[in-house]
Formats: C-alpha cells, structure tokens, sequence
C-alpha cells in the first residue's frame, strides 16, 4: 500500500465498527458492492477520491475495491474528516487515505497532491479540486484521465463554467443533478444534518428563532423546512426570483439579507456563492447572532471582514467562536464558516447517502464503460441509473408500487386515442 497521512492509526477500531453501523443504512449500495464483486468492472482502474471521509464514504471505498479499482482518498473539507475512519479505511480496508481533521490550508493542497500522485484514471471529486488542480497545475496527467465524477452543487457549478470557457479537457458526470440525489440528500440530507450540526455547536433552542436562510436551492429548501419543523420562524434570501417566489408559495418570509440582518438570530448560507454574509450585513446585526455555513466552501460568509471589524475573537465552544465588536455586540461564527453539519457533527444520515453514494458508484463505472464516447463536458447522469436507484431504496424499505398495464403503455404512447 501507498504512503498515507492520518492522524492516528488506532483509532481504527472505533472506525470500523461506526462504517459497519452505516452499512446497515446502506442496502442499496451493499447490493451494487455484491455485484462488483462478481464482474469486477474496476479491474487496472486506477481512481482518487476527494470526498468527505466518514462513515458513509468508506462504504462507497470499500466497493469501489470490490469493483477492482486501486483508490485512494482525500478530504474534500478541513473540517469533515472522522480521524476514526481514516484509520480504518488504512488499518482495515488497505486503502491509502489522506485527511486529518482540522488540517491547515497548506496540509489540505498537500494531500490533494498527494491524492494525484496515485496517477488516477479516473477523478471522484466533491467540490472539483481534483479537477481543477489537474487542470492548473497537473497538466502533464491530463492525457491518462479518461472520465470524472462530481457529488456537489458547488463543483458542477465550477465545471460547467470550465466547460462553457472550452477549459474541461475529459467528461464528468454530474452526479449531484440525479434526481436521486438532489431530491434526497440536498433536501433532506442536509436540513436535518445542518441542524444537527448547529445544536450539536451551540445547544440552543430554534423554537421560537428568527432563523435566515441564504438561498433556496435543494439544500437550502430543506434546511428551510427542518428549521421550521423545529419551530423557527425562517426568513429566507434570494437572488433568483423563480426561487423566491417558490419560497413565497411554500409559506416562507422572503427579503433582502440586508433586512434580514438586524432581525435574524441565526443565519445559514446554502449557496455556492461568495460573500453572502458580507460586512454590511455584520455591522447591523443584532448582539449574540449567529452565523454559519451549510454550502461546500467556507466563502459565503465573509470572515476576513468579520476579522477586520474586530477588536478580539475567542473559541467559547468547540466550533463557535466569539468576534467582538467594537460597540459591544458579539457575533459567532459556528465551524470557521465550513460546513457545519460535517464540522461540528457526521454529515448526512447513510440512508440518504446510500442512493447518493449508489450514483457515484454507477456513474464511475458508466464513466469507464462509455468514456471514449463521451465529449469533453458535463454530462447528467443517465435516467436508468437514476430510476434503478429509486428502485433499488423502495425495494429495500419493502415498498411495492404499481406497474403499468399494456393497455396504459399503449394509451400513453398513441397521439390517436381522445379523451
């Protein structure tokens, strides 16, 4: 096996026994891993995976190798990675991993280095930082990629605009647009997850909360609906007014974060995008407000002008740290402004990733299967993956549903029949 960096290698104990824990949760993906064990579709696949190291992604490691790939694996985030399965993933699976939680900027670019070497056919990316490095500064590896995958919003959004500019020089397939993934893991995998997440931080009460949602794609659309689930009155900002009025309709306060600002209690950003908690919205916040972030990059809060405007700042919980103003107000920022549901908890439950991981699982071998057919840009992931993954989770939750007659096919597929 290749050199690794965790943190510790006996903590693998502890991390077996949680992957087996998620395993449990993850019948779809245990059915695909049977299968790859028979057809071995990976077999001289070299891959490197940038992905959040926990429980649930040791389970789509441990069947990439059952497939027959040679994978390796590094942190997507700073903050995500459960030591414990780090060191299980090495310890018990043999699989090279190269993550340490908390790592500094400079150690996280070092193991996505580190993640390249491996020399990989194929990229497995969670925020395209194994695409975009590759592309900036590994160029010399650009002819031995035949295909990638991507698993978030914010990375498809990077590698269309790669796409777009003529600058994506092999496929990907965007497996965060399956509907099996967006429609599950955006939605609910991450409202309850970040909630969990900010309780875990903070012990407080949402009850009765002014809570501000920055966007309303899928993730923010669920953490807008677990929020209120919990009793919080949610606010939510937008820039799209299709999404907007979409959250109108779903009975949600729509406005501006600069009016939100001064009556939100705690503000969470889902967005993708750069400063959407900028220092205007911090100089009219109220004392004690809370701000966090659930999109992939810690760029959505602007936490360099938080840094400016304050005179000091102090860790007053594990993942919240105190920046005190100069008029007397206090602000918290919750994780670094990382994602908080992989900071300060375990991310999304394993039975939301196990359709998400299933995709990633699919795709990766349709990539192998199909890549030198396949033009340089982002591709959806085929709607016969899509729909036997569906089929596979109600199956496995013993959830029968109706099948058409071929009197049904037949009416749905003529023009001549009337009403």
């Amino acid at each position: 096996m290749d050199k690794y960096d965790i943190k510790n290698i006996e903590l693998a104990e502890g991390g077996r026994r949680r992957i087996e824990w998620a395993e449990r949760e993850m019948p779809v993906l245990r059915s695909i891993l049977e299968r790859f064990k028979q057809e071995r579709p990976f077999e001289g696949i070299r891959m490197s995976a940038c992905l959040h190291v926990t429980t649930e992604t040791a389970n789509l490691m441990h069947t990439l190798q059952a497939g027959g790939a040679d994978v390796v694996l590094t942190a997507s985030n700073p903050l995500s990675t459960q030591d414990d399965v780090a060191a299980c993933l090495v310890s018990h699976f043999e699989i090279p991993v190269f993550a340490i939680k908390g790592e500094d900027n400079v150690t996280y670019y070092k193991h996505i280095a580190a993640a390249l070497d491996h020399r990989p056919h194929l990229t497995m990316d969670d925020g395209a930082d194994l695409v975009s490095t590759l592309h900036q500064s590994r160029r010399d590896q650009l002819s031995e990629i035949i295909g990638g995958t991507e698993e978030t919003t914010t990375g498809v959004i990077r590698l269309r605009a790669m796409a777009a500019d003529g600058a994506l020089e092999f496929p990907v397939v965007a497996v965060n647009d399956a509907m099996t993934k967006h429609f599950f893991d955006n939605r609910y995998g991450t409202g309850q997850s970040t909630v969990d997440g900010i309780i875990r931080a903070t012990n407080i009460l949402l009850a009765g909360k002014t809570f501000v949602v920055g966007g309303y794609g899928w993730c923010a659309r669920g953490l807008a609906m677990r929020a209120r689930g919990m009793g919080a009155n949610v606010i939510v900002t937008e820039v799209d007014p299709m999404k907007a009025l979409e959250a109108v309709m779903d009975g949600f306060r729509v406005m501006p974060m600069i009016e939100a600002a001064p009556i939100g209690e705690i503000f969470v950003t889902l967005t993708g995008d750069i400063n959407v908690v900028d220092e205007h919205h911090f100089e009219v916040m109220r004392d004690g407000a809370i701000v966090a972030n659930s999109g992939h990059f810690n760029v959505e809060i602007n936490i360099p002008a938080l840094e400016e405007m304050s005179v000091d700042k102090k860790l007053v919980r594990p993942f919240v740290e105190a920046y005190n103003l100069p008029d007397g107000r206090t602000i918290h920022i919750l994780g670094e402004g990382r994602l908080i549901n992989l900071a300060a908890a375990e991310g999304h439950p394993a039975s939301v990733m196990d359709m998400s991981f299933a995709n990633q699982a699919l795709s990766a071998e349709y990539m192998v299967k199909h890549a030198d057919q396949l033009e340089n840009k982002v591709y959806a992931v085929p709607e016969d993956i899509d729909r036997e993954i569906a089929r596979l989770k109600l199956e496995s939750m013993k959830i029968d549903i109706d099948v058409l007659t071929q009197e049904q096919i037949d009416y749905l597929n003529s023009w001549q029949e009337g009403t």
